[in-house]
């Protein structure tokens, strides 16, 4: 058995959720005089790939320490909607279904592509990361209660859709964008299609109901689109935390193994070693050749 990274680097240059505290790094201890270098780190818990823990939005939810290994792992599919959404987007169950097979208690983890956008990658853009990428409406929140979903994961800044967030008043050139999207696209503006009643409801909704999710995958995602793999995510065993930093793998066979660093090794890297897989509606958005 092998396992493939679906986390992102996590640096002093990370960006955390909008106006959450960022990865800082000190050294207290250096090896001259001190024998040995030793660093002391503060951010937020917001920050590269994380966990939203049950307490993050519900008081009397399970803290990260509380959630079990079999809960953090198992079967689940990563299902590829990049080339069916774009900024400021709704996708929907119907999307997922379309591409993967998802049976009841999965993890599910969702490709918008906007990872691409992510610090790390030679198509960096924060805004689009954080503020432009696709979201949900209360249809998929619904569809994943009725699937019993474990946990989902998105490689972008939020499980919600960023116009349902306070996003939507921090950025008022972008909510503008936005409006004048959703008005031609769906024929409703944002305060119609999030009402103050579904206000960041893959948080406020779903984790009363267990459905937690991470944010910010990335890593070697691109090389799991559209197909079921053993997922597992291993946050902090952290007593009363909200969230936590984690780290995300799939699991593969060996010999898949080999197949699969065969064709990332024919495919553009990052700078820190990660696939960077086909950008198709992403290209057109930044002018960037295929």
């Amino acid at each position: 058995m092998k396992f493939i990274d679906l986390s992102i680097p996590l640096g002093i240059g990370t960006p955390p959720w909008p106006t959450y505290e960022p990865l800082q790094v000190k050294y207290f201890k250096r090896l001259a005089p001190n024998g040995a270098n030793g660093q002391i780190v503060t951010h937020s818990n917001h920050l590269g790939t994380h966990l939203d823990g049950e307490i993050h939005f519900y008081t009397p939810g399970k803290d990260i320490a509380s959630l079990s290994l079999d809960f953090l792992t198992g079967p689940g599919v990563v299902v590829d909607l990049s080339d069916i959404v774009g900024d400021y987007d709704v996708y929907t169950s119907q999307m997922v279904e379309e591409r993967v097979e998802v049976h009841e208690g999965d993890i599910l983890i969702i490709h918008t592509g906007y990872h691409h956008f992510g610090w790390d990658q030679p198509t960096a853009d924060e805004v689009a990361y954080m503020v432009k990428h696709p979201g949900p409406d209360r249809e998929f929140a619904e569809w994943c209660k009725a699937k019993r979903i474990k946990w989902i994961g998105v490689d972008c800044g939020s499980a919600d859709h960023p116009m349902n967030t306070i996003i939507r008043n921090w950025m008022p050139r972008q909510a503008k964008e936005a409006e004048a999207h959703f008005q031609a696209k769906y024929g409703q503006g944002l305060a119609e299609v999030f009402s103050d009643d579904k206000y960041q409801l893959m948080h406020i909704e779903m984790f009363p109901y267990g459905i937690i999710h991470a944010e910010c995958v990335g890593g070697d995602i691109d090389l799991l689109l559209n197909r079921r793999v053993q997922i597992g995510c291993f946050p902090w065993r952290f007593v009363d935390g909200e969230a936590s930093i984690a780290r995300i793998v799939a699991y593969v066979e060996d010999e898949e193994y080999e197949a699969l660093m065969a064709r990332k090794a024919t495919m553009p890297q990052t700078r820190f070693g990660d696939a960077i897989g086909p950008l198709p509606k992403l290209a057109k958005r930044t002018n960037i050749a295929e």
